[in-house]
């Protein structure tokens, strides 16, 4: 009964270790496997940097790329502007001589002829054209863009 018992104990370490050994190679396998996605896993990971990188870059020039138009476009505005002002006064001025040169034609004009209704004041191409550079220089100016 001794031997049997032994050898029952024996059999039992042995198949324990025939298990072990089965587990152990399991895990072996399982361990190469996991180091060959590792070994991917890094290399998505140095694509996913150098894409981040560009990205930063790209963003970077963007920034700069608005920032230049940004001053620029405030620049162009701030002229039309003036301009704007310019093309004002000289079209005040122009609406001045016309009235006086109509006033000295009238008064030379024969007491006979018989008088002629004014016409109601037309706004002219040239008004108009300033009038609409001043809108869309003021709606610029109050949307922020030019700031």
């Amino acid at each position: 009964m001794n031997h049997t018992f032994g050898i029952v104990i024996e059999g039992l370490v042995a198949v324990l270790l025939v298990v072990t050994i089965g587990y152990c190679m399991l895990l072996n396998k399982r361990l190469q496997r996991l180091k060959s996605d590792e070994q991917s896993l890094k290399a998505t990971i140095g694509e996913l940097i150098t894409a981040t990188e560009i990205a930063e870059r790209a963003i970077g020039g963007l920034k700069h790329a608005v920032r230049d138009v940004n001053e620029n476009l405030g620049e162009q505005l701030a002229s039309a502007n003036e301009m704007s002002q310019v093309l004002t006064r000289q079209l005040a001025e122009g609406d001045d001589v016309l009235r006086r040169l109509s006033k000295i034609a009238a008064a030379a004009r024969p007491p006979s002829a018989a008088p002629v209704a004014p016409e109601p004041p037309r706004i002219s191409a040239a008004k108009a054209t300033v009038a609409a550079a001043q809108a869309f220089a003021e709606r610029r100016r109050t949307s922020g863009i030019a700031a």
